[in-house]
């Protein structure tokens, strides 16, 4: 089986605190998502004002099982981080990785 990959870019709300933004995205993964079956990996990117983010996991039911839990219990470490994020501007994707090089 392959890997599965959740992808989201976003822009912060206008003021945010970087260094804060930075802190609640550490313990959100460190305290909830790296604790989740399946859990390889994940990266934080940048280009001018829009952030993306990547969550590897081992398959796609891991992953599944990681969103379905996820929207049924909106911790402390998750409401730290949106109230960073410009929902507005938040896409989401789901991938299989096909092919690794």
């Amino acid at each position: 089986m392959s890997n599965a990959i959740f992808f989201n870019t976003y822009k912060l709300k206008t003021g945010a605190s970087e260094p804060g933004f930075l802190l609640a995205i550490e313990k959100l993964i460190n305290e909830i998502v790296s604790k989740q079956k399946g859990y390889v990996s994940c990266k934080l990117l940048a280009q001018g004002d829009e952030r993306a983010d990547f969550a590897v996991f081992d398959t796609m039911d891991d992953l599944n099982a990681f969103l379905e839990s996820s929207q049924n219990d909106m911790n402390e470490f998750a409401e730290e981080f949106y109230s960073f994020i410009d929902l507005d501007t938040c896409k989401s994707y789901i991938y299989s990785v096909e092919k690794s090089f």
